[in-house]
């Protein structure tokens, strides 16, 4: 696949995946043109040899695996993430200014920049929970038009405006939503979109996004931006991978948590149980013993694939002087002494050679000495799923924008992989000594 096509797929699948929720949706119905049955957490499962399955929570992370044969050695496996930094509205958001304004309440979800979101058209999107005759059911709402905008105060106004800026949330970042004659209508538009009487309207989890569409650009069709490239870039150049995958003594998994960016911890999060639920019931369902579930969470490797910081152009200096990727370099593989990414030399090694199987680029990431860093999905899903495991990304500009930059053949080059990775079977030859075969 080229490098504009599979990008152009992917702007595609962000444009129609503009929260976790739809993200999730949009990888279901993907699975289930390609054979894959799902599952679900709360009924008895039933597996075979060959089946294609895929399992969801909480609407917004899912997994999906293949059954080689009854006797598998182990789990391949790539976590990615499905949430983006955004603003989330409030309960009760209606704000009225004077009569004049309608603004809508809203709280920041993630470590954003702040800046980008101002004076540019935004809207809504989530789910909403809705009454039923049997109780409560979920609904996916996309008010797909222009609906807001967060506008700037004037440099008349703020003098020092263009000296450094420090965001208050509830007083800087309060969208506008409409004139004083939109008040009492944000309920009844959101009941609209969900095709319900207002009335029957419970609950809502909603968030901003940017409706700036994304782009390729640069001299030679070098870049590409868009909204949410953290995470979903990886979700959907693995998922590329995962469907490419040939059968091997592994189990292909495929993971995208949510809730990354707030730290995980949640039923739906790499933190929870879900993709030691998810594994241990596909053992059980082949029926294999405890001890040779535990056998096999020994044969088995995971990436943990979430976007990584290119040398920005202008910054270059906030980079380490010796680790330095670049946008179209090829994967990002990211080590950190104080174990934020999981990277060692032996998970490392052993992508690496993945990797030159398909003549794919890998570059390193370490954080300056004196810059702190983030952590990810990797080392947070290793206490609940102890597995050698390797943290990699795909390089990127402005993370956490709502309009982020990344490199046009890096989302190849990680689909390249990720099938080397979903194909491959490891053997454990010992504590630290690992085979492919």
């Amino acid at each position: 696949m080229s490098s504009n096509k599979i990008n152009e797929e992917l702007l595609k699948f962000l444009e129609k995946s503009p929260t976790s929720f739809h993200a999730v949706a949009n990888i279901a119905e993907i699975l289930g043109k390609k054979g894959f049955t799902p599952l679900t957490e709360s009924r008895k499962w039933e597996l075979v040899p060959g089946g294609k399955y895929y399992v969801t929570r909480n609407g917004s992370s899912i997994l999906a695996f293949m059954i080689p044969g009854k006797d598998f050695q182990g789990f391949q496996i790539i976590a990615s993430h499905s949430d983006s930094p955004s603003f989330k509205v409030k309960e009760n958001p209606e704000m009225d200014r004077e009569g004049l304004y309608t603004r809508l309440n809203v709280e920041g979800y993630g470590g954003m920049l702040c800046a980008p979101w101002f004076d540019r058209p935004l809207s809504v999107a989530g789910r909403v929970a809705v009454r039923t005759e049997k109780g409560v059911e979920t609904r996916l709402v996309n008010v797909d038009r222009d609906l807001l905008l967060i506008p700037s105060l004037a440099i008349h106004m703020n003098r020092k405006a263009n000296d450094g800026q420090s965001y208050n949330v509830q007083q800087d970042l309060i969208p506008l939503y409409g004139d004083g004659k939109a008040k009492n209508s944000f309920r009844k538009l959101i009941a609209k979109e969900a095709k319900i009487s207002e009335k029957d309207l419970l609950s809502m989890d909603l968030f901003l996004y940017s409706r700036t569409k994304g782009t390729i650009w640069g001299a030679k069709e070098e870049f590409l931006s868009s909204g949410r490239l953290d995470d979903l870039q990886c979700a959907y150049a693995s998922l590329k991978g995962f469907l490419k995958a040939e059968n091997s003594k592994s189990i292909p998994v495929y993971a995208v948590f949510d809730n990354e960016e707030v730290g995980s911890g949640t039923k739906q999060g790499a933190a929870s149980t879900f993709l030691k639920d998810v594994l241990h019931r596909i053992a059980g369902a082949l029926g294999k013993s405890e001890e040779e579930y535990q056998v096999a969470l020994a044969g088995s490797f995971m990436v943990s694939a979430d976007n990584a910081h290119a040398v920005h152009p202008n910054y270059a200096d906030k980079t380490d002087p010796t680790n330095r990727p670049f946008l179209n370099g090829g994967i990002v593989i990211k080590y950190s002494a104080n174990q934020k990414y999981t990277t060692d030399a032996v998970s490392a090694a052993l992508f690496k050679l993945l990797c030159e199987r398909e003549k794919v680029p890998c570059q390193t990431f370490v954080n300056r000495s004196d810059m702190a860093g983030g952590s990810t999905l990797g080392n947070i899903s290793n206490t609940q799923v102890a597995l050698n495991t390797v943290d990699i990304g795909l390089p990127q500009l402005a993370m956490h924008s709502p309009y982020e930059t990344a490199g046009t053949k890096d989302t190849e080059y990680l689909a390249k992989a990720a099938k080397a990775v979903f194909s491959a079977s490891v053997l454990v030859s010992g504590d630290g000594g690992l085979e492919l075969v």
